[in-house]
């Protein structure tokens, strides 16, 4: 588990320290992965074949995982988990970025391959696209991960995403599950589900094309019909932005069901600034609007906001505050270029919060 104590390398103005007879964090487990990631501000996206100049670049340790697990640990949670790196000088920038998290240097697992890698471009709306190469990410096997089962079992929550193998996420959910611990998965990069890992999702957090996708592969009605609502892709930051359409949500409702029939109780699709809306199982659905900010790079968001969901529910918090958080922290995110250092701190969230919030729509 991280240290009591941050050494003083670790950001502590950012993790903060516990109060004195505060209650004992979440305990969570994250299958991370860890991406050398580039980013650069273009004033708008290169065309096949076009050059452009940028105005900004950023160079630091990501990937989807190290995102969930650093938020996680700056948002309170104890943090634990998993994370593969390679043999190349890639390699050597993953210790020291959790170690200044306040994570447990235990997390990582060191293979003879070449270090994820990515690099994204965002324009000046905010609007961005990347490639990513996974690299070692995808060298964690259902092996390593029961090297870890005493603290996957031990965990509140057991957090996952798609940088990584489809063996390692099956046996850690199958392991959770078995122990009686819930788990979430946030399925980006997308890739079909398969439906052992999906029966073991207790929270499934997609966003609108995401949803399309899994309809599609699930052999729900098409999404995007008048059966679902959902937007078109491209179009999945506009759908029950301001309006909250009746038919869209209740499109969106037979399609979490049809999801929640094969394994999760709660899912949350996202649309980015179309805000996000909650389905759980047995309860109406809430819609949690996204907050009116001037987003500079959208590149974490969406891993900030599953933290901060993640880290609220596990703390006991209802789901309209859960949503709130997630949503704050998706926002934070997206107000600064690069991710690592963006990830908001407890304090920054609740701040935050207190300055306003935009109405549910439903």
């Amino acid at each position: 588990m991280p240290p009591e104590t941050p050494s003083s390398d670790i950001d502590a103005e950012i993790l903060g320290a516990p109060a004195l007879g505060a209650p004992a964090p979440p305990r969570l487990f994250v299958l991370a992965s860890f991406i050398a990631a580039s980013a650069m501000r273009v004033s708008r996206l290169p065309e096949p074949g076009q050059s452009l100049a940028a105005s900004a670049y950023t160079f630091e340790a990501g990937g989807k995982g190290l995102n969930l697990a650093v938020a996680a640990r700056r948002l309170g949670a104890a943090v634990d988990g998993i994370m593969a790196v390679g043999s190349d000088p890639l390699a050597a920038l993953a210790e020291p970025a959790l170690h200044r998290a306040g994570l447990p240097g235990g997390m990582l697992r060191r293979f003879e391959a070449q270090t994820g890698a990515g690099i994204g471009f965002t324009q000046d709306d905010g609007e961005n696209c990347l490639a990513v190469f996974l690299g070692a990410n995808r060298l964690l096997d259902g092996a390593a991960i029961r090297a870890r089962a005493a603290a996957i079992t031990a965990a509140d929550l057991v957090l996952a995403q798609f940088e990584i193998s489809d063996a390692a996420i099956a046996e850690a959910f199958r392991l959770a599950r078995e122990a009686g611990r819930r788990t979430l998965l946030n399925p980006s990069p997308f890739r079909p589900i398969p439906p052992a890992i999906l029966r073991d999702t207790a929270i499934l957090v997609v966003n609108a094309g995401e949803a399309r996708l899994l309809a599609a592969e699930a052999g729900i009605p098409e999404a995007g019909t008048p059966e679902t609502g959902i937007p078109e892709a491209g179009n999945s930051e506009t759908g029950n932005r301001e309006t909250g359409n009746r038919e869209t949500c209740d499109g969106e409702a037979a399609l979490a069901a049809g999801l929640r029939a094969r394994g999760p109780d709660l899912v949350v699709i996202t649309r980015g600034a179309g805000g996000a809306t909650a389905y759980p199982a047995g309860s109406a659905p809430h819609h949690q609007a996204a907050f009116p900010v001037a987003a500079v790079d959208t590149l974490g968001a969406g891993d900030a906001f599953a933290a901060g969901l993640a880290v609220a529910l596990a703390e006991g918090r209802s789901l309209p505050e859960a949503m709130r958080w997630g949503a704050a922290c998706g926002a934070l995110v997206a107000m600064q270029l690069g991710v690592f250092d963006a990830l908001p701190g407890r304090a920054a969230v609740a701040a935050f919060l207190d300055a306003g919030t935009p109405s549910a729509l439903f």
